[in-house]
Parts: structure tokens; C-alpha cells; sequence
């Protein structure tokens, strides 16, 4: 159970620094911005994913 929380921690942190690199790479680069926004809106997605999973485990234990 508790690598389902690690991961989930890790995706909260990808995504922040996603979106951190997407504010910086705005005026810059917005191909890259975007890409970046991209991996933000994936890794919040994956993030809750693996909530409802963990969650989901441990109701059933």
C-alpha cells in the first residue's frame, strides 16, 4: 500500500514542477510551455488515479 502513496506523491511533485516550467518557458518557447502544461494536466491525472486505487485497497483490507 504504501508505494501506491509514494507514486501518487511523486506525480503531485512532477506536476508542480510542470507547471513552475510552464510559467517560465510562457514567452520564451510555447511549444515547449505547452508540452509542459501537458505533463502538468497528465501527472494531476495520474495522481488522482492512483488515489482512488489506494483508496480503493484500503477499504477492501
Amino acid at each position: 500500500m504504501k508505494h501506491y502513496l509514494i507514486s501518487e506523491i511523486i506525480y503531485w511533485v512532477i506536476a508542480i514542477i510542470s507547471i513552475f516550467s510552464f510559467f517560465e518557458n510562457r514567452g520564451i518557447n510555447d511549444n515547449r510551455a505547452y508540452i509542459f502544461l501537458g505533463f502538468s494536466v497528465l501527472s494531476i491525472f495520474m495522481a488522482l488515479f492512483r488515489r482512488h486505487f489506494r483508496r480503493k485497497y484500503s477499504k477492501k483490507s
